[in-house]
C-alpha cells in the first residue's frame, strides 16, 4: 500500500497564493473579501509551521505524575 504524502498539497499553496494575488490586485474587491482571502492564506501558513515542526504536539506525550500532588 502506498504511503500518503505529509505536509501541504503544492496545489492548495498555489490556489490560495494565486487567489490572494487576484483578490489584492482587484480594484473592484471588497474589503470583506480581500480578508476572507488573507485569512485563508494565514491559517494555510500556521498549518505550514505546524507540520514543518517536529516538537508541535510532543507535551501531549507527557506523563508527568508530579502533577496531581
Amino acid at each position: 500500500m502506498k504511503r500518503k504524502q505529509t505536509g501541504i498539497n503544492p496545489d492548495l499553496e498555489a490556489a490560495i497564493s494565486k487567489l490572494l494575488a487576484e483578490v489584492m490586485a482587484d480594484p473592484e474587491a471588497s474589503l470583506t473579501d480581500k480578508s476572507k482571502i488573507i485569512d485563508r492564506a494565514l491559517k494555510l501558513e500556521a498549518i505550514r509551521l505546524k507540520a514543518s515542526d517536529a516538537e508541535w504536539g510532543s507535551g501531549f506525550m507527557n506523563d508527568d505524575e508530579d502533577d496531581d500532588s
